[in-house]
């Protein structure tokens, strides 16, 4: 069986986040960041929240483009 595609509802959904499109919406309007702040290191993330982000962008792995849109969304 193959999985889909990452996407950032999935992304959101990872995180153990609301994803349905309102809720992206919101959280991304909610959350916006300074340009010197990293995504990994924005208060609003737990801890765990903080390290799957960063592992999947430091290993380059599946979700890593997705991270990167998330990024791109919220400065």
């Amino acid at each position: 069986m193959e999985l889909p595609n990452p996407d950032l509802p999935g992304l959101f959904a990872q995180l153990g986040l609301d994803n349905d499109e309102n809720s992206i919406d919101a959280f991304v309007a909610q959350h916006r960041l300074p340009d010197e702040v990293k995504l990994i290191d924005a208060e609003f993330w737990t801890p765990q929240q903080a390290a799957f982000l960063k592992e999947e962008l430091r290993a380059d792995a599946e979700w890593a483009p997705v991270v990167d849109e998330l990024n791109v969304l919220l400065h």
